[in-house]
């Protein structure tokens, strides 16, 4: 700070969001966008950011769907000065564009691990009271290999259980791995709280963000049991799949996404535009940073810090580095396991997690009755980002389809949230 400026930058990590607005002279700043709640206005969006979030087509930007709320994005800069707020973008991250070849002598396993081990020893704890996220997937599992050899005082497992078969395996492989590594453990059946569950944040309308995460109701069960046991950081094993990617970040293309039937003409307008503005490539990829804004202050709001050493700049310097063939199918991580004892259905499962029936178990049991009362009544309709007669339609489909379309969750999501801070 200086007379007549306030100069804010990110670090490159971007652990968490802050967002900032300026009212008159005074500049407002918090990781949680509610608690910008009195400066914000629901019917003056950014018609981009309403394009993207209908249309799937997320991009890492300062833009935030609010008129004159920014994003400080990962190495930006926020300037404040009588004559207003600016976000200044640096320059790109330089990044390894080809994989180089090992060594002979260099086991690429060792250095993994010792990186790994490092990047997780490297977090902030006074009692040494660590929690980790433990889905029975490769990722998180490595993560819980470097957690266990750190020798934290008390290291409690979390995960969130499936249903059906796929809950079966992946209890097994959780079962596994915390007898290996000794954890306290508490397993929370996901599809007791899917989207838009009763008692949940977003059934209850309290304020939150409105482009936070899908499974929020969830993961913040997770987090009470966290901060109930006293855990001062949580370790995630976010970005496994990003620093496995083949592909160059400088050329790989933007994804989009198939028409959405019910955009109103506003946001059909806003489709020109969802390309512009964005921030330049960082250090850390795309995806994990986007998550990081989605996942992360849920911990922060309970008084924990989470850390995802997956994605640790070290870390993601050496997998640039890799040739492919350790990355392919998550081959060095799925090796670490091997190596550690654990069984081949812990090291390479056959039918991995994934969250989508509790998506639809959400959408057919509550989501859909909401949609009810999106079509006779809705911000989104009145403003002309939805088209109300293409969205009963849908709606009405949806009904007797085999399975609720995931993009009705983006549209009801989105409403509630800009509801909850009316």
């Amino acid at each position: 700070m200086k007379p007549g400026e306030v100069r804010l930058t990110a670090g490159a990590v971007g652990t968490a969001p802050l967002f900032l607005v300026s009212v008159e002279d005074v500049l407002y700043a918090s990781w949680d966008l509610a608690e910008l709640r009195p400066h914000l206005r629901a019917d003056r969006l950014v018609p981009r950011v309403v394009a993207r979030i209908l249309t799937r087509q997320h991009r890492y930007t300062a833009d935030t769907l609010f008129e004159g709320v920014y994003r400080l994005t990962e190495r930006a800069t926020a300037v404040f000065t009588s004559s207003g707020l600016t976000v200044q973008y640096p320059e790109p991250a330089e990044h390894v564009l080809a994989p180089r070849p090992l060594r002979p002598d260099v086991d690429p396993l060792d250095v993994f691990d010792s990186l790994l081990s490092e990047a997780v020893r490297e977090a902030p704890t006074a009692t040494g009271c660590v929690g980790i996220e433990l889905s029975g997937g490769a990722d998180s599992a490595n993560v819980a290999l470097s957690v266990n050899s750190a020798h934290y005082n008390k290291v409690h497992s979390f995960g969130l259980v499936m249903g059906g078969s796929f809950g079966a395996q992946q209890r097994e492989r959780r079962r596994a791995l915390v007898d290996h590594c000794g954890f306290r453990d508490t397993a929370v059946p996901a599809m007791r709280f899917p989207p838009f569950v009763p008692g949940g944040v977003r059934a209850l309308g309290m304020p939150h963000d409105p482009a936070g995460a899908f499974y929020q109701e969830a993961f913040d069960v997770i987090r009470e049991q966290a901060a109930a046991r006293g855990c001062e950081v949580m370790f995630t094993g976010s970005g496994g799949d990003e620093t496995n990617a083949h592909h160059s970040r400088t050329s790989a293309a933007l994804p989009t996404t198939d028409p959405v039937p019910w955009l109103g003409n506003e946001a059909e307008r806003a489709l020109t535009d969802v390309n512009e503005h964005l921030a330049p490539i960082p250090v850390l990829p795309v995806p994990t940073l986007m998550a990081f804004g989605l996942h992360n202050p849920g911990y922060l709001r309970v008084g924990i810090w989470p850390v995802s050493p997956l994605v640790h700049p070290r870390i993601v310097r050496f997998m640039e580095q890799l040739p492919h063939e350790y990355k392919r199918g998550k081959a060095l991580f799925r090796e670490r396991l091997r190596r550690a004892g654990l069984s081949e259905s812990v090291a390479s499962p056959a039918e991995p997690e994934n969250f989508l029936g509790v998506m639809e178990a959400g959408m057919r049991s509550f989501g859909l009755p909401g949609l009810d009362s999106m079509v006779r009544e809705s911000l989104l309709v009145d403003l002309g980002y939805v088209d109300p007669e293409a969205l009963a339609k849908a709606r009405e489909d949806a009904e007797h389809a085999p399975v609720v379309p995931d993009l009705l969750c983006d549209v009801l999501a989105l409403e509630v949230g800009l509801r909850s801070l009316m």
